[in-house]
C-alpha cells in the first residue's frame, strides 16, 4: 500500500514533528536521507521509515517502512528538493552526565554551528555534551544535517549549566572557559578530566559562567584576526585538548 494523501492521519502526526512543539509532544522527530537513517538505525532509535514508492533502502532495516508518493515526501521534507526516504526516530530522555570530558554549550544559537559542534566532539571523544535551556533544539533539522549522523551516537542533555559546573567542581573537573585576552595556551593544559565552556555567537559565555572557571583558555593565532567562529574554536580546543590526556 502507498500513501498518497497529505490528509492522511499518520502524515499529519509525523508532520507535526517539523515544530519543537511537535517534537515535544510526540516524543519523535523527523530526519531526511539515507545516510542519517543508516545511522539513526545502529543507534537503534529509528521506529519508521518514509520512502518513495519504487525506492529501495540502501540499508538493513526490519522494522515498520511506509511506501509514499513524492508529493507526500515534499510535504514532509524541510528541503527545497527531497531526497527519496525520511525516517522517524524516538527522542532519548538523557539525563544522567557521563565520562571524564565535558563540553557545556552557553545559548548557541545557531543550528550550523551547534552540528559542527556535535560531529566534532564525537571526532574528539568528548563523552557527554550539556546544552543550556535555552541553545537551539538538537532535533532542529539543520542541526541533524549538520551532524552527519554523530548526533546519534553521543550523550547530549540541556540543563542548568551554572548547577552543572557546581556538581562537576565537587566531582573534581577542571572547569575550563575561554579568553583571547588573558587565558593559558591550550596546549600547555594537562588533563583528563573536564569540562570545557563554549558560549553563544554573538557575547561568547556568561560572566556568571566565566566566574566559576578554574582556567581560561585561547587559541594562538595570527594577531591580525580578533575570532574564530565558535564551531571552528571549538573544534580546535576539542583536538587539543585530546591529545592532553592521551
Amino acid at each position: 500500500m502507498v500513501i498518497t494523501s497529505l490528509d492522511n492521519k499518520k502524515i499529519k502526526k509525523y508532520n507535526s514533528l517539523k515544530t519543537v512543539k511537535g517534537r515535544k509532544e510526540e516524543g519523535l522527530f523527523l530526519i531526511e536521507g539515507m545516510h542519517l537513517c543508516e545511522e539513526a538505525q545502529k543507534s537503534g532509535i529509528l521506529i519508521d521509515v518514509l520512502i518513495e514508492e519504487n525506492t529501495k533502502l540502501s540499508f538493513n532495516y526490519n522494522n515498520e517502512i511506509t511506501y509514499v508518493t513524492s508529493n507526500v515526501l515534499n510535504k514532509l521534507s524541510n528541503l527545497t528538493n527531497s531526497g527519496k526516504v525520511i525516517g522517524i526516530c524516538k527522542i532519548r530522555k538523557n539525563n544522567e552526565i557521563k565520562g571524564n570530558r565535558i563540553l557545556l554549550l552557553d545559548e548557541i544559537s545557531d543550528p550550523g554551528n551547534l552540528g559542527t559542534i556535535i560531529r566534532s566532539s564525537k571526532a574528539f571523544d568528548i563523552d557527554t555534551i550539556i546544552l543550556s535551556n535555552n541553545s537551539v533544539d538538537i532535533y532542529n533539522d539543520k542541526v541533524l544535517r549538520s551532524t552527519e549522523g554523530m548526533i546519534f551516537h553521543m550523550n547530549i542533555l540541556y540543563d542548568d549549566l551554572k548547577e552543572v559546573i557546581l556538581k562537576l567542581k565537587k566531582d573534581n573537573y577542571l572547569i575550563l572557559g575561554t579568553d583571547v585576552r588573558e587565558g593559558t595556551d591550550v596546549r600547555n593544559i594537562k588533563t583528563n578530566k573536564y569540562a570545557l565552556i563554549m558560549g553563544n555567537e554573538g557575547h561568547g559565555v556568561s560572566k556568571e559562567l566565566l566566574n566559576l572557571t578554574d582556567k581560561n583558555l585561547y587559541i594562538k593565532m595570527n594577531p591580525h584576526c580578533e575570532s574564530l567562529n565558535v564551531a571552528v574554536a571549538t573544534s580546535i580546543l576539542l583536538y587539543e585538548l585530546r591529545g592532553s590526556n592521551e
